[in-house]
């Protein structure tokens, strides 16, 4: 329920404020795991990330907002899930698997942090590592004009968000080499889209 309202608020925010559009949406699998991959730039990506499509989005939060007992149980009631800032990346892939063993969407920024600068930058392994330890197809997401909200002159940007095709894992998940080549894959599909996203705007 609380998932549901705060798409409302945020449908309405991202669309009347800052005239959203989104393309491809029609991309995402309807039922089974997801890993949705999107580049990152500001605090607004995961909401705007999710509030268009139909199927809820889990994404990883920092166990220490799981302490406030009240926004501990409202981010949980929004999907999140803990994850300790600092331990072995192990953890947190497990954490993951456990959604997607679920059937449910994942949602990730493969940069690993926020671009500073807006550009788009080198992936970590992580996604692809997900993608091959799962099985589950990646769905490549691109976002634009999130950096510029309140900022660099902007203050209310429009928002596009565009989805790829899914895309699948077929190589070794016990090579790095080819883990990491498709990560890389994912952030060249999400530029593509931004070109895209450019000309269409």
């Amino acid at each position: 329920m609380l998932y549901t309202i705060l798409r409302i608020i945020f449908a309405f925010i991202f669309q009347v404020l800052f005239r959203a559009k989104t393309y491809g949406k029609e991309h995402l699998p309807a039922e089974g795991p997801v890993i949705l991959a999107a580049n990152h730039m500001s605090n607004w990506d995961p909401p705007l990330l999710a509030t268009f499509l139909p199927r809820p989005v889990s994404y990883m939060a920092k166990i220490e907002l799981f302490e406030h007992p009240v926004f501990g149980a409202a981010i949980r009631r929004c999907h999140a899930f803990p994850v300790k800032r600092g331990a072995a990346d192990r953890g947190a892939i497990k954490a993951a698997i456990n959604v997607l063993k679920q059937g449910r969407v994942l949602g990730l920024f493969p940069e690993g942090t926020r671009s500073k600068d807006g550009r788009l930058h080198k992936a970590e392994a992580g996604v692809g590592l997900l993608a091959a330890m799962s099985g589950a197809p990646v769905v490549p997401a691109c976002i634009v004009g999130t950096d510029r909200i309140m900022q660099h002159g902007g203050f209310l940007p429009k928002l596009r968000i565009m989805y790829g095709e899914p895309m699948h894992f077929t190589g070794d998940k016990r090579d790095k080499e080819q883990l990491a080549a498709f990560s890389q894959e994912i952030m060249a599909h999400i530029a593509a889209m931004r070109e895209e996203i450019e000309k269409i705007s």
